[in-house]
């Protein structure tokens, strides 16, 4: 996550964890109990980080949880309210247990994560496997069962777990620690491993954790690069290889929506919800739920778009075509079916078509196409579908074929 001065000193801790493990690291990677069933498709959620950074405090996060339930977000699938860094103490207290900073949440977390249940929701929290996390609070290094414990104890659901100030650590030896910490509790735990790629994750992360990112952080921003965060297509770009490390209990994470934050237009918001749909990635908004327009809520709450994601197959898209600044997406669906993603990266309006053989479907095959944010749908088209798209934008379709 959350860069620049320790950067440069964990670099080198991201190429040792790429190296082979010690020989005595196999009993350190011995999980004793099995990894929980907990997302069989991709979590859905909001966390604070993208729209509020280290500034946050109890009622915030109480208000996040009250607009979720109310605005039609939980009914269309969102569950977690994540709280990221900056929430504990700057110090432990005397039995070393974590704490939380007491002027931001003099509540507690447990009573937090009791007000989100209250709303049918449920409450994830945040940590980092080095000494300190990224904003310099408190680290798990050398404490992870003591701070799982806490974790079950206060009732979190969810756990992301961050890479900053981890020296020489080995990722996949630290993640390890902290999967057999957390079934250790006994309480099912969403387990969100965060070391930005640096390991190679989708490689190894499969029996540790439910999901991982896959890059540096997402910024506002189509493109671009920005210390070490990066635009929304470049993150695309850099998952479009990588639908092989994903499925099931186990998902590619490219990072958190930001869809609402004023950075991009309706237009290129609806291309990146579209483009995490087709990659199978957690839906995590990062917007002030409390205060979105009309068209950020539409956009969040597609429920076609949202099936996509959700798809029970578990299948990530991948890029099947490429011409300049047009490009076809392509994910295979549950029975048969098809989402296909038409996307235009170029500042002029374009026709666009993906052709049936794309699909692995013949050319005389007639089918059904439902165009996911027009509503239309179009019967009994065969050999291709086609369609204007606009600069920056997608059509985003649905194609089942008919007999």
């Amino acid at each position: 996550m959350h860069h620049l001065i320790q950067r440069t000193a964990h670099t080198l801790a991201l190429l040792g964890a790429l190296a082979a493990l010690p020989a005595h690291a196999h009993d350190t990677l011995k999980l004793d109990a099995p990894k929980p069933n907990l997302a069989p498709t991709p979590p859905m959620g909001w966390s604070s980080w993208n729209k509020y950074g280290c500034n946050v405090n109890e009622k915030m996060i109480r208000d996040q949880a009250d607009a979720m339930a109310a605005s039609g977000m939980k009914d269309a699938g969102y569950q977690y309210i994540n709280v990221d860094d900056c929430w504990q103490a700057k110090s432990r207290d005397a039995d070393g247990n974590i704490q939380a900073d007491p002027e931001h949440f003099p509540s507690g977390i447990k009573a937090l994560a009791d007000y989100v249940h209250s709303k049918g929701l449920k409450f994830g929290l945040y940590s980092d496997a080095g000494s300190l996390t990224c904003w310099g609070r408190p680290g798990s290094a050398g404490r992870e069962f003591q701070d799982a414990l806490q974790y079950a104890k206060w009732g979190v659901d969810y756990f992301k777990y961050d890479w900053c100030y981890t020296g020489t650590r080995n990722a996949e030896a630290a993640y390890t620690i902290m999967a057999k910490a957390l079934r250790e509790t006994g309480r099912d735990i969403v387990f969100s491993l965060c070391d930005w790629g640096g390991s190679k994750p989708g490689r190894w992360a499969k029996p540790v954790g439910h999901l991982w990112r896959t890059t540096g952080d997402i910024y506002d921003a189509w493109e671009g690069k920005k210390g070490w965060s990066h635009g929304m297509t470049n993150i695309l770009d850099m998952n479009a290889e990588l639908s092989g490390e994903s499925g099931p209990n186990g998902w590619n994470d490219p990072d958190m929506l930001e869809v609402g934050n004023g950075g991009m237009t309706t237009t290129e918001y609806e291309s990146h919800f579209s483009l995490w749909a087709m990659l199978a990635a957690p839906l995590i908004a990062g917007n002030d739920l409390s205060k979105m327009d009309a068209d950020t809520l539409r956009i969040l709450t597609n429920k076609d778009v949202i099936a996509v994601d959700q798809d029970p197959l578990g299948k990530q898209g991948q890029r099947a075509l490429r011409e300049g600044d047009l490009e076809v997406w392509v994910r295979p669906l549950q029975g048969g079916e098809h989402a296909v993603v038409l996307l235009n990266r170029g500042k002029t309006p374009a026709n666009m078509n993906v052709a049936w053989d794309l699909l692995q479907l013949p050319n005389d095959q007639k089918a059904d196409v439902k165009d996911l944010w027009s509503k239309k749908v179009t019967k009994n088209v065969s050999g291709s579908y086609g369609a204007k798209v606009a600069p920056h934008g997608v059509v985003m379709v649905r194609i089942k074929a008919t007999p």
